[in-house]
């Protein structure tokens, strides 16, 4: 089955998707699908800016809650869910709008990924003796025995993807090339990609502090806390990783006062915009927005037949 086409906004944080994408739903029959690897998780509230249920009550949203923060949720797991959601608010003549900045996410429902297996530290750690006893060269050319695709790939440098590769194939007896090639295909032509790129990076520097000082007054700290109440969870957890949450989560272990917290989280949320503007310059497809206005969103002509579509 082809899938149906979807309109993707993304951009950096603090860059005002979400302000775009409500403005849109007022005016067009869209279904938001969520694109943020916080927003899955139940009682990630304030920390991730996710709708309220008044927004959430006026425009019809998925994949958000969908999680208890105690559970890891992938990528795989999200281009699964996502094209269900595609494929449903489509056979209800709705134009799904995927919104938020989780680059990966996106990566992989555009290009597709395959089902990988978790992490394992035993077989980690030998493949770490085998590089500390001959070198990563020689692992490089164990995998380019292995698996000559994958070798082609990833330089011998490149160790954290070479000791994956080998990882895989150890737990799977499948090489990675073989996996990828299993796994989910793509939808990259199906998709309209529009970013939110701010040209004035000072200005969202200015938008990221404030909006974390508007977490904390909003009762950011307390959120953390019944978390912890609530859940069984532990600093390692994605969840608990999440910028900001991290932060919190030190100054409630007594790791950090309040002052550095505060600056602690807008750093790190600075630095995620940075990632996330590294991630857009890669991305030939995606068109470019100077800031939240519905009015250069509709003069993408692509954009248009989309959102007319329905």
């Amino acid at each position: 089955m082809s899938l149906p086409m979807a309109l993707v906004i993304t951009g950096p944080t603090a860059s005002g998707k979400s302000a775009l994408a409500y403005e849109l739903a007022n005016r067009f029959p869209v279904e938001v699908i969520n694109l943020d690897s916080a927003q899955v998780y139940q009682g990630l509230d304030i920390g991730t800016a996710k709708p309220t249920l008044t927004i959430q009550n006026q425009v019809p949203h998925h994949l958000l809650d969908i999680r208890e923060p105690t559970q890891p949720y992938t990528a795989f797991d999200f281009c699964r869910d996502a094209r269900l959601a595609i494929e449903a608010i489509t056979r209800r003549g709705r134009v799904p709008l995927l919104v938020g900045g989780t680059m990966l996410y996106l990566k992989a429902l555009r290009e597709g990924i395959a089902a990988m297996p978790p992490a394992d530290s035993r077989i980690r750690d030998k493949i770490l003796a085998e590089a500390t006893k001959v070198g990563w060269s020689a692992v490089h050319d164990r995998l380019q025995t292995v698996d000559p695709i994958a070798a082609a790939r990833i330089k011998p440098t490149d160790r954290q993807r070479l000791q994956r590769a080998l990882e895989v194939h150890e737990l799977t007896g499948e090489t990675i090339t073989q996996l990828h090639a299993k796994g989910q295909k793509g939808m990259a032509n199906q998709l309209v990609e529009v970013a939110i790129v701010p040209e004035e990076r000072s200005e969202l520097h200015q938008k990221i502090a404030e909006r974390f000082d508007d977490m904390l007054d909003r009762g950011f700290v307390d959120e953390v806390n019944s978390l912890r109440s609530r859940f069984e969870l532990d600093a390692a957890l994605p969840a608990m990783k999440a910028v900001g949450y991290r932060q919190v989560w030190q100054y409630l272990e007594g790791e950090l006062d309040a002052a550095a917290m505060r600056e602690k989280g807008i750093i790190a949320t600075r630095q995620l915009a940075k990632r996330q503007f590294t991630w857009l310059r890669s991305f030939a497809s995606v068109r470019s927005l100077s800031g939240p206005s519905v009015d250069q969103l509709l003069k993408i002509e692509e954009v248009a037949n989309i959102l007319n579509r329905a």
